[in-house]
């Protein structure tokens, strides 16, 4: 088993910047692909970006490339997203989660999941 568990949201004005890690416990996650998503109420959880289990590949929804960067270490067991140029839009809950199949991109391919860290942008 994985545990997942994320830290790092907050209130930030709209440009500012947040940097969420995800750090786990239970076991190593550094044979799994990592990825983080966002859900708001009433809408389904959104892929947001992915990595592979050596931080070599990585993967980003169109709504955040440039702006959003995932990285990874396992040697300290977390998984990182650092967002920049944040928007109102971009107000959510962020969830980690480690992949336990392919695509990385669809939420179906993950098997563990942390409780979500709140992220809230003023305008």
């Amino acid at each position: 088993q994985v545990q997942l568990v994320e830290s790092g949201g907050g209130l930030v004005q709209a440009g500012g910047s947040l940097r969420l890690s995800c750090t786990a416990s239970g076991r190593t996650i550094s044979t799994y692909a990592m990825g983080w998503f966002r859900q708001v109420p009433g809408k389904e959880r959104e892929f947001l970006a992915g990595i592979d289990w050596d931080g070599v590949s990585t993967n980003y929804v169109n709504s955040v490339k440039g702006r959003f960067t995932i990285s990874r270490d396992n040697a300290k067991n977390t998984v990182y997203l650092q967002m920049n140029s944040l928007k109102p839009d971009d107000t959510a809950v962020y969830y980690c989660a480690a992949a336990g199949g392919y695509p990385i991109s669809s939420a179906r391919s993950y098997k563990y999941w942390g409780q979500g860290t709140q992220v809230t942008v003023s305008s």
